[in-house]
This record gives structure tokens, C-alpha cells and sequence, in this order.
């Protein structure tokens, strides 16, 4: 008689816990969360880049990306929490909207995508409004809200997904790949 162990079934530790974010410090991370509330906060029923989950995204996202555009994103946050501490005597991350402006206003600039600013903290403020922007209306968040109010486009609900590698298919019980299932790759 052969005896054969049970089978072990393994966790995903992102369904038992929630992912930490892990590239920025604890006070980047609060500075991009205050700059994302503060560059796109909510909007006619649409989310805001901190309800969507922007900050969290942009942490992977970043963390993943080639050492310049770290650099240019750590730094930039920095430098965006020391002018608050210097300009107003509290990190930015608790700064109020009217100081956001005053520290932001002077580096935002009109740009083309091939030609953004070429000073490094305009540069950065520009990139990192853009990214904000562009992970935003790009998230699950986003796409539920456009969907709720009947909005329907092409390429609606496609979207950035957290990093959930069990999502199931509705009904089924089975392992899905959303995108693939989408029909795009």
C-alpha cells in the first residue's frame, strides 16, 4: 500500500497580508503620497491618484526602473520635503494645498514628451506629475468609476493590476491572467 502525502497548498503572502511598499523611504513614500493628493486629488466621481493607489504603484514602478530615473525621483522628493521643512517648518507630506502650490507652481512648465524641462527639479516635478497622471487614469480604480458612469472606450478596462499572481476567474475558481484574458498581451 503506498501513501502519498497531502498536498500543500501554497499562500500567496499578498492574499494574508498587504504589500508594504518597498523602493522609496518611509518619508518618500509620504512625500509622493501627498504630492499625488495634491497634483490629482478627486474628480467628478472619479478617483483620486492616492484613492486609485498611485503612490503604491509608482513605488514599484520606480523600484524597477533604470538607476537614473531612481535617482531623479529619490532626489526630487527630497529636495521637495526640504523646501517644505525650510519654506515652512513641516515636511511636505503636511503641508496644506495653498503651500503645495507655492513650492509646485514655479517648476511646472509646458512640455512636449520629447522635449521635457532639462533643469533636474523642474525635470522631475514634470516627470512625476506625468506619471502620476498617466497611472492614475490607467488604474482599476479609474476604470470602474469611467465604467460606473457609462463611459465606455476602447481599451476600456485595461489597466495596471496590482501584483496579485491567484486573481480567479468570476465563477470558475480558476487561475486567470486579466490582461491575457482580455485578448492583449
Amino acid at each position: 500500500m503506498e501513501v502519498k502525502p497531502l498536498p500543500i497548498a501554497p499562500l500567496i503572502p499578498d492574499a494574508v497580508a498587504q504589500t508594504n511598499a518597498t523602493f522609496f523611504s518611509h518619508q518618500q513614500l509620504a512625500t509622493l503620497r501627498k504630492l499625488s493628493e495634491i497634483l490629482l486629488p478627486p474628480l467628478k466621481g472619479y478617483p483620486g491618484a492616492t484613492d486609485a493607489g498611485t503612490p503604491e504603484f509608482l513605488d514599484f514602478l520606480i523600484g524597477a526602473s533604470p538607476s537614473d530615473r531612481q535617482q531623479m525621483y529619490q532626489s526630487g522628493l527630497d529636495r521637495l520635503d526640504a523646501e517644505a521643512k525650510q519654506h515652512f517648518g513641516v515636511p511636505f507630506s503636511e503641508v496644506k494645498k495653498s503651500q503645495a502650490d507655492q513650492l509646485l507652481q514655479p517648476w511646472m512648465k509646458t512640455w512636449m514628451t520629447d522635449h521635457p524641462p532639462t533643469e533636474p527639479y523642474a525635470h522631475f516635478i514634470n516627470i512625476a506629475h506625468s506619471d502620476i497622471r498617466t497611472a492614475t487614469i490607467n488604474s482599476e480604480a479609474w476604470s470602474k468609476a469611467a465604467n460606473s458612469k457609462g463611459n465606455q472606450n476602447e481599451g476600456m478596462g485595461l489597466y495596471w493590476y496590482p501584483i496579485e499572481p491567484d486573481i480567479h476567474r468570476k465563477g470558475t475558481g480558476a487561475l486567470s491572467n486579466p490582461v491575457a484574458d482580455k485578448g492583449h498581451c
